[in-house]
């Protein structure tokens, strides 16, 4: 035997049988790009933008976040699913507004929970809620493609036995008219009243209701956040919250000693054709007034201020910001695609916090009145509690107001 044939006697040298596994999902971007994937979750398809978060925890306060109504997620951490879900960590207030976001995209197949105040396996819970993902593709491609084309129109697509029909895809991806112009704050508020007075989770307590509160706070809910609730009745407010399209006397007939205006979805200017002009007359109160996300966007228009869509817009909980009032930089929570134009705002307008990733704004204060914003979300806590503070700031404000002594950061009277 010659010594090649020696050496490959030990071999297997039959043709090895390749098995490719057909795609169940479909990403079809605007431009006509097809990212094939697996599906899991809801089955459909659905049209929204693309965007990406850089988040390693929380995936399920980003799936159950208002602001994400009309995106679809990209997920940069690959292990999704590991903590399960379950009711206690959901972001939205409104129990029959829509699901948040439209779809989700994960590079690794959903883990297997192990936690032990998970209730449910990710994925029946996104079958549950309408959410269509896929998995199995390079996430890092797709975001490094967001960070090059910017936010991209598209249709998610998921049918179990692969079979597409990619040209209507692209077609219905190319005619989708993105979210330039969209008001979303409508499908995501609550369109009745109501109070909320529970407080802010505590390890091996659970929640528990507040009780004595010493401020009345009016809440016009755009897409509000259930931790920004608690966080302002942990600090003593009793809140009572109006649907997004509430004007300034249904305000003002709850004998507010603050208002606030709340995150939500969608563009700002398009929800500002009937909340700016609410927004102006409450202005004109001198009642303490404190926004964050889309309710910043909207107070910087009544203000006199301008709006843009961003390239990519800001998603995660590692962003840092200056805080200018103190000179202090945050780790932060963001979640927007649109932002307030800087060189828009009018004189009497104090910037108080800007990105450091890419210089936009994220804070404003009106100067001689009681009245703030930020566009990261302090509710959130990636830092982990580093602008908590703004809360206190928004109480202090209340408490100048009726003649009380202002608090330090840590909660007891400031010093004389």
């Amino acid at each position: 035997m010659a010594a090649g044939n020696q050496a490959d006697a030990g071999r297997n040298t039959q043709t090895p049988s390749w098995s490719v596994t057909k795609p169940t999902a479909v990403l079809v971007l605007a431009d006509g790009t097809v990212i094939e994937g697996q599906g899991a979750g809801a089955t459909g398809s659905a049209e929204a933008e693309v965007c990406f978060n850089t988040a390693i925890t929380g995936y399920q306060e980003i799936l159950t976040d208002p602001s994400y109504t009309g995106q679809i997620v990209t997920f940069t951490f690959p292990h999704i699913g590991n903590v399960g879900v379950n009711e206690e960590d959901l972001e939205t207030y409104y129990e029959d507004a829509e699901s948040s976001v439209v779809g989700a995209i994960f590079k690794a197949p959903i883990t297997d929970p192990s936690n032990y105040r998970s209730h449910e396996h990710l994925d029946h819970w996104l079958k549950r809620r309408n959410i269509i993902a896929m998995t199995g593709i390079d996430t890092r491609a797709l975001t490094a493609l967001i960070r090059e084309k910017g936010l991209a129109n598209a249709i998610i697509a998921h049918d179990p036995s692969g079979n597409f029909d990619l040209e209507d895809l692209k077609r219905r991806a190319a005619s989708w008219q993105g979210l330039e112009g969209m008001d979303l704050a409508k499908k995501v508020t609550n369109p009745a009243e109501g109070d909320w007075n529970q407080k802010a989770w505590v390890w091996d307590g659970g929640y528990t209701d507040a009780d004595g509160a010493q401020f009345n706070v009016v809440v016009l809910d755009y897409g509000i956040k259930r931790n920004i609730l608690r966080l302002l009745a942990s600090q003593g407010c009793r809140l009572t919250v109006l649907p997004a399209t509430a004007t300034a006397e249904e305000v003002l007939s709850h004998n507010p000693d603050g208002i606030f205006l709340s995150n939500g979805p969608g563009d700002p200017a398009a929800t500002g054709e009937y909340a700016v002009g609410t927004i102006q007359a409450l202005i004109e109160t001198g009642i303490p007034i404190f926004g964050i996300c889309l309710g910043h966007q909207m107070l910087a228009l009544a203000l006199g201020a301008k709006t843009v869509k961003m390239h990519q817009g800001h998603h995660g909980a590692n962003h840092p910001v200056m805080d200018y009032t103190t000179g202090k930089v945050e780790i932060v929570s963001m979640n927007h695609g649109f932002a307030v134009d800087r060189d828009s705002l009018p004189e009497n307008v104090e910037e108080t916090h800007r990105s450091l990733f890419d210089q936009s704004n994220c804070g404003l204060a009106l100067k001689g009145k009681p009245i703030f914003s930020v566009q990261h979300h302090p509710e959130a806590s990636p830092g982990p509690q580093d602008s908590h503070y703004l809360f206190r700031r928004f109480i202090n404000l209340m408490r100048v107001k009726k003649g009380l002594p202002e608090l330090s950061e840590r909660g007891e009277e400031a010093a004389a």
